[in-house]
């Protein structure tokens, strides 16, 4: 299965989606500095102690949602996570960005 070929949602059920919710929340509030958005691409800061958090992010939502492009960069002082939507998802962007930017 290729990605254009991935559905465009999340495969969690609705208890494990809110649960899903809250651990991204609480990354968020222990370490995320800063989130903007670019179109299809959502770029996130988050400080370089949250490394293991931040690939663990990626480790689960890869699995959940798998049309969703995750790239990590590492930094001495910070974590840059770039998650990008494909165009057939530009209108639920808003929404499913929410979720990884939300504190």
């Amino acid at each position: 299965m290729t990605a254009q070929d991935k559905p465009i949602a999340c495969t969690l059920g609705l208890g494990d989606f809110k649960t899903r919710i809250a651990w991204i929340r609480d990354l968020n509030r222990r370490a995320l500095r800063s989130h903007a958005r670019d179109g299809l691409a959502l770029r996130l800061t988050y400080d370089a102690c949250a490394v293991d958090g931040v690939r663990e992010l990626v480790r689960r939502e890869t699995s959940c949602c798998g049309f969703l492009r995750f790239d990590i960069r590492e930094a001495a002082d910070a974590v840059h996570l770039v998650i990008t939507a494909p165009e057939e998802a530009r209108v639920a962007a808003e929404t499913m960005f929410e979720q990884f930017a939300g504190r």
